[in-house]
């Protein structure tokens, strides 16, 4: 088993590019049709002089680290390239040589305050770590000419009680026990706006590319889903049952979850409507498919609410209220059962909570608690290669998985860097209708070549030629 190497943090260089969908997306409060991707790139240098680069990429998507509605897309994209460059200069300021989590550990509470004294919520502020310490733990990986896989089981990264969050756990154990699988399955999402037939599509885009529920599961053969909820019940039933209708013709077994985005007043809103679906015979077959409950709460009060009456009918989960390191200890005590790995909100913290369900569940005896992976932001490349590592690694079967749907693949990247990527992952891409694209065949995605050297990728993107992190706005 390898020791944790210890390395100094040398260079971060904050890159990005635009992002334009070829669908809208409605999640919560927005309707997405463009965004900015950052990538972040670090040199580590150990201290017998060798040094490694390492790669991460992540979407600034809007309204969902701050979902404050005075403010506008540009300034929550603003929020997030501030937070980025607290962060570089939080991790370059300290030249001290530390593991890859000690660097985390040593950083993390410096990041929140300097967030906070900005006024950034602790889920906004966990953006910047979250790239810095993906990308440093890749340049690790390629230096060791180790798979991210073979170094989280070996704990390579040093993960350990540096933080009292992580304290009591047993980590070689939890690390070494890690098995991930050859394939994954795509959780489907169903957005706001999303058309469910032929008959919906009010602005066809005719690029080939599936664009209904029903071309989608028709080309991918999906079997799980993520339904997002508005908050009004009566509407909410009324587009479930359009999308119940699509899924109860495929007549072979299917899974949901309903995302509430945050939208639902209390606990008891979300339960009238569990309550109007049990009464409602189309929704039958899909009420009984439903495997969770995500954030249907208001991150203000989602904590402060207790939600157990709620999750004896369904289990529910924390996502958009896990912005601290101790948030899914918090939602245990008023009754939530799971939480989101999301890349977005820190590798680490992921880990924490794979490892604080392993320990709960040992407890009860049983498999109370859990883990899902969410986020359907992340884009062909480095961003969606580390997340499907991660939530691999961790053990779970199914993950929300959509950024390929809204956006068209790698269609506006360089043909050398999309060439690069299919040859290094020929299982994980696909060519088709004129660009390198993420390929998703009876459901599933194939992992296997994200054992390679590195975080999760043998192929890096076109840095020489990636604009540089926008600058601050002026002060006006």
């Amino acid at each position: 088993m390898p020791e944790a190497a210890r390395f100094r943090i040398r260079e971060i260089a904050l890159h990005e590019r635009p992002v334009r969908l070829r669908l809208p997306f409605r999640f919560g409060v927005v309707t997405l049709t463009e965004c900015p991707q950052a990538f972040a790139r670090v040199r580590i240098e150990f201290t017998d002089g060798r040094s490694a680069w390492g790669g991460s990429a992540e979407l600034m998507a809007p309204k969902w680290f701050d979902k404050n509605l005075a403010l506008s897309n540009d300034d929550n994209f603003d929020q997030l390239r501030e937070v980025l460059r607290l962060s570089r200069e939080a991790y370059l300021a300290d030249a001290a040589p530390d593991s890859a989590f000690g660097h985390f550990a040593r950083h993390h509470d410096g990041v929140q305050g300097a967030g906070a004294a900005r006024g950034f919520n602790p889920l906004l502020a966990s953006y910047g770590p979250a790239l810095i310490d993906r990308a440093v733990l890749d340049a690790l990986c390629r230096a060791q000419g180790l798979s991210f896989y073979a170094a989280m089981q070996g704990n390579l990264a040093g993960i350990g009680p540096r933080r009292t969050e992580f304290a009591g756990l047993d980590w070689a154990g939890f690390l070494a026990a890690l098995q991930p699988a050859a394939s994954i399955e795509a959780r489907h999402t169903v957005g706001m706006v999303d058309a469910i037939t032929a008959a919906d599509l009010q602005h066809p885009v005719h690029d080939g590319l599936p664009e209904t529920l029903e071309q989608v599961i028709a080309q991918c053969g999906h079997r799980y889903f993520k339904l997002k909820v508005g908050g009004r019940v009566d509407d909410d039933l009324a587009r479930l049952t359009s999308i119940a209708a699509v899924l109860d013709r495929r007549g072979t077994e299917y899974f949901a979850s309903l995302d509430g985005n945050e939208q639902y007043a209390d606990a008891a809103g979300v339960a009238e409507l569990l309550a109007r679906m049990a009464e409602a015979p189309a929704l039958g077959r899909l009420l009984r498919s439903i495997l969770f409950i995500e954030q249907p709460i208001a991150r203000k009060r989602a904590l402060d609410v207790d939600v157990r009456s709620l999750a004896a009918i369904k289990p529910v989960i924390v996502d958009e209220s896990d912005g601290e390191l101790d948030s899914f200890v918090q939602a245990r005590a008023r009754g939530y059962t799971g939480i989101s790995s999301k890349t977005c909100k820190g590798l680490y913290k992921s880990l924490l909570n794979g490892a604080r369900c392993v320990a709960w569940n040992a407890r009860h005896d049983g498999a109370r608690y859990f883990m899902s992976a969410e986020d359907l932001t992340t884009q062909a490349g480095l961003s969606v290669q580390q997340d499907l590592a991660l939530v691999n690694l961790l053990g779970i079967t199914h993950v929300e998985r959509n950024g390929h749907h809204y956006v068209n693949g790698m269609a506006a990247l360089p043909e050398a860097e999309q060439q690069a990527f299919l040859a290094a992952h020929p299982d994980l891409y696909e060519h088709s209708h004129g660009a390198a694209r993420l390929h998703i065949r009876e459901g599933r995605i194939a992992l296997g070549s994200l054992a390679c050297a590195g975080y999760a990728s043998a192929a890096q993107p076109d840095w020489a030629d990636m604009p540089v992190l926008a600058a601050a706005p002026s002060a006006p």
